[in-house]
C-alpha cells in the first residue's frame, strides 16, 4: 500500500481529532478500522460460500437459485472452520456505515462491538466499547466512519493486508502524537526488525512479556514468511500490563489472522505470569526502562533471581533474569534496555551483570546511534543472551560480542532517527557470521569478540565501545604543520568574529535601553 494514502488517511483522521486527546482518539481510530477488517473479512468468505453453494461443478453445490442458497450464506461453519470471526448482521460494517450519520452511532457501534465479542469467544473483553461517550463533536464520528470506508478491497491488495498497514501506521502516528506516553504501547518497527533479524525466528514459540501493542509479533511472522517458513510454525505468546494496550494487541494480531495467546486478562508480568508453566525458545522485548515502581520489595525470594536479586528501584535487571527464566534449553532472548544498564553499578546491578557474565549467559551486545525512539531521547542498548552457547551455531563458551552502532541510521525527521534495512542487515550478518564462524573478522570502531577474560579486565562493563576501538580517521595527506596552521589561522578568525559579534549584540541592547551596568 502506499505511503501517500496512509498518510493521506492519517491527516484527514487526524484533522477530525479536534481538541481530543491523541491518547483517548487512538482507540475510538483504531477501534473502528478493527470492526472494518472484522467486517471485510467476514464479507469475502460470504462471498466465497455464495461462488462455492452455487456453482455446479463444487461439491458444496445447493442451487443456482439465490432464493434457495442465501440462507446457507449465514450457516456460521462456513466461516468458523476457516477461522473467520462470525459477523451478526446489524454489526456489519455496511449496516453501521448506512446509520452513520444518525445521532445516537456511537452507540450503535458500541452494541456492534458486544454482539461481536458474544459471538467470538477469544475476543471477549478485548473490544473497546467507548463510542457512545467519546466525546467527539457532532457528526465526527459519522465521517471517521465515512473515511474509513475508503479503506476496501483492491485488485493489488487483500482488504485485511491494506488494513493492518493501516492499523501499524496509525500506532506509529497515534506514538508520536502522544509523545511520551506512546512508548508505553509502540516500538519502532526499525528496532523491533533489528531484534527480529538477528534472532531470526523460524519454529517454535515466541514470547514477549511485556508486549505492548504487539509489533514484535507481527515482524516475527513477516520475517517467517519472508523467508519462506509458515506462519503456523511459531505459536505467539504475550503478557502486557496496561488493559487498553492489551486490547491494542489483540486487535492488531486479530487483523492480521494470527492465533496469540495474550494470556487471560491484562496482568502485571512479575505479580501474575500468565504462562506459569512454559519455557520459550525465543523471547524479544522492549521493557519500559528504569522503571522503579515494579513492586521490587514484594519478591525477596524469588526463583527467578539466579544471579542476585535486582534492586527495588530499577527493574532492568529484574526483566533480564525473568526472560532467561522462562527460556527453554537453547533458547534465545533480544532486549532492548537503557545504555545504563550496560554499566551502572548502582545498588546491586553491578553484582548481578558480572554474575550473569561469569555465568556466560550474555551472548552478543550492541549500541545503537541516538534519536530512535519517538517518545524518549535516552540512549539505548540491545541485550541477546541464551542458556546454551554451543546452540545455534559453533560452540561461543566464554566469548562474547560486541558491536557499536552508534554511526548507523539516517535521519528521517529533524529528531527522529531510523535505521535502514541495510543497517539491521550489516548488524544482523554481523552476529549470524560470528555465531557460525563463517567469515567473521573483527573491525575496528565496529564489532569485537571478546573473551570473559578481558570482560573482567574492563570491570565487567558491556558497553561496546570499550571493546572494539576508534574506527581509523582517513588520512587526508596533508602535513601535520600546514594543517596546525590552517587551523589556527581559522581559530583566528572565528575568535576576530565572535568579538564583532558581542560588540554589535551590546550596541543593540544599548539602543534597546538594556545597556549593561559596570
Amino acid at each position: 500500500m502506499g505511503d501517500d494514502l496512509k498518510k493521506k488517511l492519517w491527516a484527514s483522521a487526524d484533522k477530525l481529532r479536534a481538541q481530543m486527546d491523541a491518547a483517548e482518539y487512538k482507540h475510538i481510530v483504531l477501534g473502528l478500522i478493527f470492526l472494518k477488517y472484522i467486517s471485510d473479512t467476514f464479507i469475502k468468505q460470504q462471498e466465497e460460500i455464495r461462488r462455492m453453494v452455487s456453482e455446479p461443478s463444487s461439491e458444496y453445490f445447493l442451487s443456482e437459485t439465490p432464493a434457495e442458497f442465501e440462507e446457507a450464506l449465514e450457516e456460521r461453519d462456513y466461516y468458523t472452520q476457516d477461522n473467520v470471526f462470525w459477523v451478526p448482521q446489524e454489526a456489519r460494517w455496511e449496516s453501521l456505515r448506512a446509520k452513520a450519520k444518525q445521532p445516537d452511532i456511537g452507540s450503535l457501534v458500541d452494541k456492534a462491538m458486544t454482539l461481536i465479542e458474544n459471538e467470538n469467544p477469544s475476543l471477549r473483553g478485548k473490544l473497546d466499547k467507548r463510542f457512545g461517550r467519546a466525546q467527539l463533536g457532532p457528526g465526527v464520528l459519522g465521517e471517521l466512519i465515512d473515511l474509513i470506508s475508503t479503506i476496501g478491497f483492491s485488485d493489488k491488495y487483500d482488504s485485511s493486508d491494506l488494513l493492518g498497514e493501516v492499523y501499524e501506521y496509525f500506532l506509529g502516528q497515534f506514538a508520536s502524537a502522544e509523545g511520551k506516553k506512546g512508548g508505553q504501547f509502540y516500538t519502532p518497527s526499525h528496532v523491533v526488525k533489528t531484534l527480529v533479524a538477528i534472532l531470526s525466528p523460524h519454529t517454535g514459540r515466541v514470547y514477549d512479556p511485556c508486549c505492548g501493542s504487539g509489533g514484535m509479533f507481527v515482524q516475527s511472522e513477516r520475517f517467517v514468511q519472508s523467508h519462506g517458513g509458515r506462519v503456523d510454525d511459531i505459536s505467539i505468546y504475550g503478557q502486557e500490563s496496561n488493559p487498553t494496550t492489551w486490547r491494542l494487541a489483540a486487535m492488531n494480531l486479530a487483523i492480521r489472522g494470527f492465533a496469540a495467546d495474550l494470556g487471560k486478562e491484562p496482568a502485571d508480568t512479575f505479580a501474575r505470569d500468565q504462562f506459569p508453566d512454559l519455557k520459550f525458545d525465543y523471547i524479544m522485548a522492549n521493557p519500559p526502562f528504569n522503571i522503579s515502581d515494579w513492586g521490587g520489595e514484594k519478591y525477596e525470594e524469588d526463583p527467578r533471581w539466579i544471579y542476585g536479586r535486582p534492586p527495588v528501584g530499577n527493574a532492568n535487571f529484574a526483566w533480564l533474569q525473568h526472560m532467561l527464566w522462562k527460556l527453554r534449553p537453547g533458547g534465545q532472548v533480544g532486549v532492548v534496555l537503557a545504555n545504563g544498564s550496560m554499566s551502572s553499578n548502582a545498588s546491586s546491578e553491578g553484582q548481578i551483570r558480572k554474575a550473569m557474565i561469569r555465568g556466560d549467559v550474555v551472548e552478543v551486545m550492541v549500541a545503537l546511534p541516538g534519536q530512535l525512539f519517538l517518545n524518549t531521547q535516552i540512549p539505548v542498548c540491545l541485550w541477546f543472551m541464551t542458556n546454551d552457547k554451543t546452540a545455534n551455531g559453533r560452540g561461543r563458551r566464554e566469548e562474547t560480542l560486541f558491536i557499536d552502532a552508534r554511526q548507523l541510521g539516517t535521519m528521517e525527521t529533524r529528531v527522529n532517527r531510523v535505521l535502514t534495512d541495510e543497517d539491521i542487515a550489516k548488524i544482523a550478518d554481523t552476529v549470524h557470521a560470528w555465531k557460525q564462524g563463517e567469515e567473521y573478522e573483527d573491525v575496528l570502531g565496529f564489532c569485537k569478540s571478546a573473551s570473559i577474560d578481558e570482560i573482567e579486565k574492563s570491570g565487567f562493563v558491556l558497553t561496546p565501545g570499550r571493546y572494539v576501538g576508534a574506527a581509523p580517521q582517513e588520512d587526508d595527506g596533508e602535513p601535520f604543520e600546514d594543517k596546525m596552521r590552517h587551523l589556527a589561522a581559522q581559530l583566528h578568525t572565528q575568535q576576530v568574529e565572535g568579538a564583532q559579534l558581542d560588540q554589535t549584540i551590546a550596541e543593540n541592547l544599548k539602543k534597546l535601553g538594556f545597556a549593561r551596568s559596570g
